[in-house]
């Protein structure tokens, strides 16, 4: 009898998730979103680029704070950003870069920020989905005039928390992914710490 009542659980608790709209998933989504925001955030971001292949980014942000690892032709490029100031470490040849902060960094949340707002602006529908996620595919609208918005966007959401999972489009040819997100990042995970490169190279630009 408890296994039959067990089935019956879940069966209706499929059932409910079934019957939200795609609308309703994002707006609990964005919820979540809100909630977090006075936390850091944590992605890996993928750049699929014409001939080159797939760029992958680790990317912690914490305000106007943030710390960027990625491999570019097997080389590790470190990146930290903070209001003012940028550094740019290559593991290869023990150089550290530092610069003024450039004008168009000066915003470090815009990535998590394109997972707001798709409710207005997009056509909503539930492409796909398992036990544990909904792929939700957002068509950009006719009413839509905003030349700057991609055709479409893929997201995808977890069903028990209503966290984002990925988000995927593609823009100028480069098909873009942020994924594997999770909130919580400290200060001290995107801090620059000059103590731990006291043998590089220093090449200030400032």
């Amino acid at each position: 009898m408890k296994k039959i009542i067990g089935i019956l659980i879940s069966l209706l608790c499929s059932l409910a998730a079934f019957s939200q709209t795609p609308e309703e998933i994002l707006d609990r989504m964005e919820k979540v979103i809100d909630q977090h925001q006075n936390d850091g955030v944590y992605m890996i971001i993928d750049l699929k680029l014409p001939i080159v292949g797939t760029l992958s980014t680790k990317t912690w942000v914490y305000g106007e704070k943030m710390r960027a690892v990625a491999k570019v032709a097997g080389v590790e490029v470190t990146t930290w950003l903070d209001e003012t100031t940028q550094w740019v470490y290559n593991a290869k040849n023990n150089e550290l870069e530092i610069t003024n902060r450039k004008e168009e960094s000066s915003s470090t949340d815009g990535d998590i920020d394109m997972f707001v707002g798709l409710t207005e602006g997009y056509d909503l529908s539930v492409k796909d989905q398992t036990d544990k996620t909904w792929h939700i595919l957002c068509k950009k609208s006719k009413s839509n005039k905003n030349k700057d918005d991609p055709k479409t966007i893929d997201i995808v959401v977890e069903k028990d928390t209503y966290n984002p999972r990925s988000l995927s489009t593609k823009m100028d040819g480069i098909t873009f992914t942020m994924r594997d997100l999770s909130f919580n990042v400290t200060e001290k995970q995107v801090l620059f710490n000059p103590k731990d490169y006291a043998d590089a190279t220093i090449i200030d630009k400032r």
